[in-house]
């Protein structure tokens, strides 16, 4: 073989690995972070002496005592899964209408130092939870909303508020202006050329808006602990408690951390189109 041939051979399989890394990169990341949640969820339908087995086991016949105990044993949880709904629900519903309110806003408002104004918003959300959960306290404590949910809910809606509004504002970026234009030439206000031109133009960035907001709102645990009371507390504070109540029980442990996730999967997968769509749409820019 000549040298000629062993250089383009060489080139070749060069170009075919670097082609490869990137989807090797991939696999190993989704193992890293599936198996963990493929675990969790077996986990759940054995017995705790099956759990701990070696070698593992992955076909076997499930169960749904731990499931069982979780929602209608000693320590129920459903009040708690109440909870986590009610509060992600309403803090994503809060976030995702000021943020296209605010987003279209800031995006068609052409006034000096816009580009601050867009960097002093998101600057409120790059502020660490635990600097402002002191200040919050004191304040939830002398409006009296200290174990509430209507406590959590501002406290959720105070973070992703602003987030929302900045990733709506990219979205609405992408929309010409034209467009609005012809529609109030035809006769439609300001409003109505909002309502009906381009929020259903920014519908794949309303969709990755909720996702978002709504992942970090379920997700929460800090905030869940510190404001919330026992008639109150959301499903991840409850799971931690858990593990205090008389040992580890990893069964109902397992099987509540398998409704943690379940939900937000649901939603994730209804809305998966709007989220790709919106996310490599709605580029911000500076």
């Amino acid at each position: 073989m000549s040298e000629t041939s062993t250089g383009e051979m060489d080139i070749g399989m060069g170009t075919a690995l670097r082609r490869a890394l990137p989807y090797l990169f991939l696999m190993l990341f989704a193992f890293w972070t599936l198996v963990p949640i493929v675990w969790m969820i077996l986990s759940s339908l054995k017995y705790q002496t099956g759990m701990f087995e070696m070698p593992p086991t992955i076909i076997f016949d499930p169960n749904l005592t731990n499931y069982h105990d979780v929602l209608v044993g000693d320590t129920p949880v459903v009040s708690n899964i109440t909870n986590s709904v009610i509060v992600a629900v309403a803090s994503t519903a809060v976030a995702t209408f000021f943020g296209a309110i605010g987003g279209y806003g800031l995006s068609r408002t052409d006034i000096s130092g816009k580009k601050h104004l867009a960097f002093w918003i998101i600057s409120t959300r790059m502020a660490p939870m635990a600097v402002v959960i002191v200040p919050l306290w004191f304040l939830f404590r002398y409006a009296d909303l200290l174990g509430t949910r209507v406590g959590l809910v501002i406290v959720y809606s105070t973070f992703n508020v602003p987030f929302a509004i900045w990733l709506m504002r990219s979205f609405f970026d992408e929309i010409p202006v034209s467009i609005e234009e012809a529609a109030i030439v035809d006769g439609a206000t300001r409003w109505e050329a909002f309502r009906y031109v381009s929020l259903p133009l920014a519908a794949p960035g309303l969709g990755a808006t909720a996702i978002i907001s709504l992942i970090f709102a379920w997700n929460d645990f800090l905030f869940a602990l510190v404001f919330t009371g026992q008639d109150t507390q959301t499903l991840p504070v409850a799971v931690a408690s858990m593990q205090s109540l008389g040992g580890l029980g990893w069964g109902t442990i397992f099987a509540s951390g398998t409704l943690v996730i379940i939900p937000v999967a649901v939603f994730g997968y209804i809305v998966r189109d709007y989220l790709v769509s919106g996310l490599s749409m709605g580029a911000v820019k500076e």
